[in-house]
C-alpha cells in the first residue's frame, strides 16, 4: 500500500467502527420506542443476569485468595514486592473473568431468550425491508445448533484469555495494553454471537457470519466493543440485551449489503 493511502485507510477504519458502535445507539432507539420489544426481552437477560452478576460478585470476593493461589513463587518477597504483585494478579483476574462473564452471559441469555430474541430481530427486519431468501428454521434445531455455536465461541474465549491472563502480569503492559485487546477480542466474539439469529434466518451458519462480518471487521468491531463496554457497567448485560440483538439485526442485514433505513 502507498505510504500516503495509510491515513487515509485508518480515517475510514475509525469512521466505519464508529458507524458500528452507533447501530447499538439505533437498537436502543428502536428497544426504547417499542415496549413491547422491551417486554420481550428483559425477562431472560434478567434470570441470566441474576445468576451472573451473583457469579461474578463471588469472584470478587474470593479474588484475593485466588491471587495468591496463582502466585505461589512471591510467598517469601518482602511485603512490598508481593502485596505489588497480587494486587496485579487479582486485576488480571477480574478482567479475564469479565471477559468471560460478558461472553457467556450473552451465549446462555440467547439459548434461554431464543424465542424471544428471534421474535425481536424479525419485527427489526420487518421495519427495514424484511429477510430476503428467508428460510424456515424449526425451533429444536435452532436451539441446537445456537447453543453449539456459543459453546465453541465460548471456548475461543477461554483459548485467548488464557495469554491475555499472563500478559496481564506484565507491569503498564498488562493494566493498558491487555485491557484494549481483551476488549477488541470481546466485542468479535460478541458481535459474531449476536448476528446469529439473523444469519440462520438466511439459513446461513458460524462460519458464514465470520466471513461476511470479517469483510467489514471495523464496523462489526465497533458494534462489539460498544455492546462489550455497555455489558460491563453494572445491569448494562440486563438492560441493553434486547437492545443489542435489535443492533445486531441492524448490523447483519449492512455487512450483507441489505437497507438499514426506513423506505
Amino acid at each position: 500500500m502507498n505510504a500516503s493511502a495509510i491515513p487515509g485507510a485508518a480515517v475510514g477504519s475509525a469512521r466505519r467502527f464508529v458507524g458500528g458502535a452507533a447501530l447499538l445507539l439505533r437498537g436502543i432507539g428502536l428497544y426504547v420506542r417499542s415496549p413491547g420489544l422491551m417486554l420481550l426481552g428483559i425477562v431472560p437477560a434478567l434470570i441470566s443476569g441474576t445468576i451472573f452478576l451473583a457469579v461474578y460478585a463471588t469472584l470478587v470476593y474470593f479474588v484475593g485468595d485466588l491471587a495468591r493461589f496463582v502466585t505461589p513463587f512471591a510467598d517469601d518477597w518482602a511485603p512490598a514486592g508481593r502485596n505489588a504483585v497480587r494486587v496485579v494478579a487479582g486485576l488480571a483476574i477480574l478482567g479475564l473473568g469479565g471477559l468471560l462473564t460478558v461472553l457467556t452471559f450473552t451465549a446462555v441469555t440467547l439459548v434461554i431468550g431464543d424465542p424471544f430474541y428471534e421474535k425481536i430481530s424479525e419485527r427489526v427486519e420487518r421495519r427495514y425491508g424484511g429477510t430476503p431468501d428467508a428460510v424456515e428454521v424449526p425451533f429444536w434445531p435452532s436451539l441446537r445448533r445456537s447453543a453449539a455455536d456459543s459453546l465453541r465461541l465460548v471456548a475461543l474465549a477461554v483459548l485467548v484469555g488464557i495469554p491475555l491472563f499472563a500478559a496481564g502480569f506484565i507491569p503498564l503492559l498488562g493494566q493498558t495494553v491487555v485491557p484494549v485487546i481483551g476488549a477488541a477480542v470481546g466485542g468479535w466474539l460478541l458481535a459474531v454471537e449476536l448476528v446469529g439469529s439473523p444469519f440462520y434466518r438466511r439459513g446461513k451458519g458460524l462460519r458464514d457470519r465470520r466471513a461476511v462480518l470479517k469483510a467489514d471487521r471495523p464496523t462489526a468491531l465497533g458494534f462489539g466493543v460498544a455492546v462489550f463496554v455497555c455489558f460491563l457497567i453494572p445491569l448494562g448485560a440486563v438492560l441493553l440485551m434486547p437492545a443489542a440483538v435489535a443492533g445486531a439485526a441492524l448490523l447483519a442485514r449492512r455487512s450483507l449489503g441489505q437497507p438499514i433505513t426506513e423506505a
